[in-house]
């Protein structure tokens, strides 16, 4: 399975995401190929708290979430990166020393960049960059995982636009995110957003693999209540 892109980091990044969002397996050769990628990017110009750098041209030019939103910012674009990065890491989970020091020496960038706001409130900058956030926290190795969670949940509470949607949070990678956070109030922002997502899934599905991943996401979170 190709998932080493050498021109891209967000594809690569994107390439794993997607083997693990769809139970696909992968040889060990597979896994600590695409490890070595992701670490090679290590601290290098564009890199976001010492972490993963996207390449010049994907900096330059922004990047996609993993359900289809577009990040224009340039620094959006290299902090989210770079969460999503040290996420796949951890589900990569390669037995190599220097994988494991890297991906621990960004972790503890991450954390002190993040520093004692977002633990007491839930979020980090934007939205997007919120919701990296705890994508990348619900696997990793973040401290207080569930204090910054729950400030989140908190948060994102009360961005509720009255409509099933949330106010500057981007709907659908918003939703991947709160699929993998196991505590009540994600279940109540479920609750909350699943007339949103009725009607998504009434759609006539579209093509592509945003689209497909969407639906997915749709149904794992309505799965939850």
């Amino acid at each position: 399975m190709k998932l080493v892109y050498p021109t891209s980091l967000a594809k690569t990044v994107d390439a794993v995401n997607n083997a693990y969002f769809t139970a696909q397996k992968l040889t060990n050769a597979e896994k600590l190929e695409a490890a070595r990628f992701i670490v090679s990017r290590h601290g290098h110009p564009y890199s976001y708290a010492n972490t993963f750098a996207p390449l010049k041209k994907e900096f330059a030019d922004g990047i996609n979430l993993f359900t289809g939103e577009k990040v224009v910012s340039k620094a959006a674009t290299s902090h989210i990166l770079g969460e999503e990065a040290c996420r796949v890491l951890h589900l990569l989970n390669v037995a190599d020393k220097k994988v494991k020091a890297i991906l621990a020496e960004a972790t503890a960038g991450m954390q002190a960049r993040l520093g004692n706001y977002s633990y007491e409130h839930g979020i980090y900058c934007c939205g997007k960059c919120s919701a990296s956030m705890w994508r990348h926290a619900v696997v990793g190795d973040f401290r207080d995982t569930e204090k910054l969670l729950a400030a989140g949940m908190k948060a994102l509470m009360s961005r509720r636009d009255g409509k099933s949607r949330w106010r500057t949070f981007p709907f659908y990678y918003t939703l991947s995110a709160l699929a993998q956070i196991d505590l009540p109030a994600a279940k109540s922002e479920i609750k909350y957003a699943a007339l949103s997502v009725e009607r998504f899934l009434r759609r006539k599905p579209k093509s592509g693999s945003y689209d497909k991943r969407r639906r997915v996401v749709a149904e794992m979170v309505l799965a939850k209540i």
